[in-house]
């Protein structure tokens, strides 16, 4: 239990400032809690639809967001997020598991090579 609750702590943490918490999440559920993949997926889901709110006030208030991107996003996002789980439903466990893992560790060599932002200041 006390694991559980510090995963939570860690993932909720990093998602706030948006490092990815949720990745971690499903692999925390899936490898150590026994989750299934689906089961993984929607527990995310619904810690994301409790963390997003705070992180997005903080980032509004930071002048962190674009409305035009976020009106953009949410049109964009809203059929493809039914789309993407129509097909994840009617695809082969073993498949969205390996394409979740590749998608992990391509996201983590982008993020190792990245360099880092230039300073901007004069």
């Amino acid at each position: 239990m006390l694991l559980a609750v510090l995963a939570g702590l860690v993932t909720g943490v990093l998602s706030g400032f948006g490092i990815g918490g949720g990745s971690l999440l499903m692999l925390y559920l899936t490898l150590f809690a026994g989750f299934a993949q689906q089961a993984a997926a929607g527990t995310n889901l619904l810690y994301f639809l409790a963390c997003a709110p705070a992180a997005l006030v903080s980032h509004i208030k930071n002048g962190l967001v674009e409305k035009r991107a976020v009106v953009l996003c949410v049109l964009a996002g809203l059929p493809v997020s039914v789309l993407a789980s129509l097909l994840a439903d009617a695809a082969d466990l073993s498949l969205v598991r390996r394409l979740f893992g590749v998608l992990l560790l391509y996201i983590g060599v982008k993020e190792l090579r990245a360099k880092p932002p230039k300073d901007t200041k004069p």
